[in-house]
């Protein structure tokens, strides 16, 4: 398959046995079938690493790597992206899952749009797969906006690196892809997103994000420190964040 078109699509898991199975399907569902998943392990002690060596022994466009100690969902991301082959790198946690026709459709919208990198609507389901709400988009998003707030769901986002280049995630525990989001919007200015639902975003009892106290302390972390925003500046803006983003999770 050529490296023009195949996307690289990046997974970490980290004692993910309950729900990769999931993960992996609906990767192998996907309508658009030049792809490469690359999982990277981070330390699993629940068999996770055995259930991807089964996977991996089935496909050969999946390709598993294990870290060394425990680094958290940044530095495994970067290990995957790091070994990537293809021209557009995409994201999807290991308990996150993508409509069959997801890569298709977004790998059309940012070459037809000419973009570098793009995102969509996702929904919600629980721990068991009940299906919540739906997550919506704006259609454009500049740098100024994402320092407001982060629209951008990490399962749904996808850029190209052949305008970029390779974007890795900066190497903090927490709230990485919103550094990413940052980074790339400092060399492309603004994008499109598609409004139309995606993916589906699992919402678990200990995920960072179902914490809003912790993710608002990492947001701030982050734009002081990957988006270098001046301290006054900084407060502005997680004030924007705090407003917009519990409304957008409460939903």
């Amino acid at each position: 398959m050529s490296r023009h078109s195949k996307v690289s699509i990046i997974t970490p898991t980290y004692n993910s046995h309950q729900f990769i199975e999931a993960t992996i399907q609906s990767i192998l569902n996907q309508t658009y079938t030049n792809w490469e998943l690359l999982i990277t392990d981070d330390c699993s002690t629940d068999g996770t690493w055995e259930l991807l060596q089964k996977y991996q022994r089935q496909d050969e466009r999946i390709k598993i790597f294990k870290l060394k100690r425990n680094s958290g969902p940044g530095i495994a991301r970067n290990n995957s992206i790091k070994h990537a082959q293809g021209r557009f790198i995409a994201f999807c946690d290991s308990d996150d899952q993508w409509k069959p026709e997801k890569l298709e459709k977004q790998v059309e919208f940012l070459t037809t749009n000419n973009l570098a990198f793009t995102f969509s609507a996702y929904q919600k389901i629980d721990e068991k797969g009940e299906k919540g709400g739906i997550v919506n988009i704006p259609n454009e998003v500049n740098y100024n906006h994402l320092l407001k707030t982060c629209p951008i769901g990490c399962l749904t986002a996808i850029y190209d690196t052949d305008k970029i280049g390779k974007v890795y995630m900066p190497e903090i525990r927490k709230r990485q892809d919103y550094g990413l989001w940052l980074k790339i919007f400092q060399i492309i200015g603004s994008t499109k997103g598609t409004n139309e639902n995606l993916a589906y975003y699992r919402v678990r009892s200990n995920s960072v994000s179902s914490n809003k106290f912790t993710a608002a302390k990492y947001h701030y972390k982050v734009l002081r420190q990957v988006g270098k925003v001046p301290l006054i500046k900084a407060w502005y803006y997680f004030l924007h964040y705090a407003l917009n983003g519990v409304f957008k999770y409460l939903k």
